[in-house]
């Protein structure tokens, strides 16, 4: 059932229903009667499961600003108990859409909802073909509800259940960015007056479509680059890069951590090479400096470069991980929490890291909602493996659609106390926000080489 018409944007689910069985429990000294919709391959402890069982899914797509967001709604048996999730992904929210309402939400509903990893577990392998991005950002945003749900339940944050508090707060580094040396370190100099103690440090290379540095003084350039109109040259991009970390540090010292991403923009022996003459400036990251593809080429990047290296933003899958954190060849996670399925695999990563001494910087974008970086703060508050979070300070306009979204003071998240993951959805604020059009936010991750070629984004 679609309400609200086109602008609203809601889907509820609402399956047939499987079978029904009659069960007795007690709630809050009371004896409770209630008929239940029984799932297929419930499990065998289910009957007499004490949480509140899932009784509605709902799905909700909102843009407030521009930046198309998939918010998930789980609705229990106890009355006024709801649960939110995340499953944002900017380039196929359509599709993720439809695997919440068409598969997973159907095979929620009369689940207990404290069984989350039961439930995540045999989701993963309902679809017989495991993962990818589309089916782990919706299982996502049902994962996360769930926790939600499961916080609210027990009057605790999220992150004591995750085994309690182990900081006062999250450090969050900024993104600073210029057409020249000038402008970025004014930059620079703006989020270090604000409490920054982390910046990611991004340069323009004339004449080229260069990650990480948006805006222009020229509105006819502005337009070829938001089309994609202007080509990605690799050659003069490893030496502007040592020449701006060359500028910043003669500039700023080295009291503040620096960053940079290089997007999997370089082959990969320029890539290994770029590092090593990135030594000198002791990073605190140099963030996917080798694609997924080439992930292999950092057995040489440890042979040849100090510089910690961030990798896993653009991973679909926990799994994919794993030979990277066992050998120990990168340093920092960059984990996106719906790419991979949510809260329950990021919680079982960021335990593997504490193991091997990696460390947790999971992916906080402006393309993940409020409920998405406040479910990763919990992780990072629970965390011994925490190493940064990336975030974004969200504007009015935000706050209001997600009531509790966290704030940046000083550089850095407090840790929420509220019940759950803190942050709730205004459906009828979020209903004012149309969504984009598909294909809309395709274009920035569409790149061609001076040649012609296909480039990485």
């Amino acid at each position: 059932m679609i309400r609200g018409g086109h602008r609203c944007l809601t889907r509820v689910i609402e399956p047939p229903v499987i079978s029904i069985r009659r069960v007795t429990h007690v709630c809050k000294g009371s004896t409770v009667k209630q008929e239940v919709k029984v799932p297929k391959a419930s499990a065998p402890w289910a009957a007499g499961a004490s949480s509140p069982r899932v009784t509605k899914v709902s799905t909700f797509l909102t843009a407030p600003v521009g930046i198309p967001l998939v918010v998930v709604k789980i609705e229990t048996s106890e009355a006024g108990l709801i649960g939110w999730g995340c499953a944002s992904d900017p380039q196929r929210p359509l599709a993720i859409r439809t695997v919440i309402d068409t598969y997973l939400g159907p095979l929620l509903i009369g689940r207990p909802s404290g069984d989350i990893d039961d439930f995540h577990h045999l989701a993963s392998l309902s679809p017989y073909w495991r993962g990818g991005a589309i089916e782990n950002n919706a299982l996502a945003g049902i994962d996360v509800a769930l926790w939600d749900i499961k916080g609210k339940a027990a009057a605790m944050p999220v992150h004591q259940l995750l085994g309690g508090q182990v900081r006062t707060y999250v450090p969050v580094y900024g993104h600073a960015g210029g057409r020249d040396h000038a402008e970025l370190i004014d930059a620079v100099h703006r989020y270090k007056d604000r409490g920054y103690e982390y910046i990611r440090c991004q340069i323009e290379v004339s004449g080229a479509d260069t990650y990480g540095v948006s805006g222009s003084s020229d509105d006819k350039l502005l337009a070829q680059k938001q089309a994609r109109a202007i080509p990605w040259t690799p050659r003069p991009y490893p030496a502007a890069v040592v020449q701006m970390f060359a500028a910043v540090r003669e500039a700023i010292g080295f009291d503040i951590e620096i960053l940079h991403d290089v997007h999997e923009r370089l082959d990969a022996v320029s890539a290994v090479r770029l590092s090593r003459e990135l030594d000198e400036f002791r990073l605190f990251f140099l963030e996917d400096a080798l694609a997924p593809e080439d992930s292999e080429w950092y057995h040489h990047m440890r042979q040849h470069s100090t510089t910690p290296q961030a990798v896993g933003e653009v991973y679909s899958g926990a799994r994919e991980f794993l030979p990277l954190i066992s050998a120990r060849l990168i340093d920092f996670a960059r984990i996106r929490m719906c790419s991979i399925g949510g809260l329950t695999p990021t919680v079982k990563l960021a335990h593997l890291c504490e193991a091997f001494g990696v460390r947790l910087a999971i992916h906080g974008p402006g393309d993940v909602s409020p409920i998405g970086h406040a479910a990763g703060i919990h992780v990072d508050a629970s965390s011994r493996a925490f190493g940064i979070q990336e975030s974004v300070e969200f504007p009015e306009v935000m706050c209001e659609v997600f009531p509790g979204a966290p704030l940046v003071m000083n550089g850095r998240h407090l840790v929420s106390q509220a019940p759950g993951l803190g942050v709730e959805y205004d459906e009828r604020a979020g209903a004012r926000y149309t969504h984009p059009s598909p294909l809309t936010f395709d274009s920035w991750a569409l790149l061609r080489r001076e040649d012609g070629s296909v480039a990485r984004p």
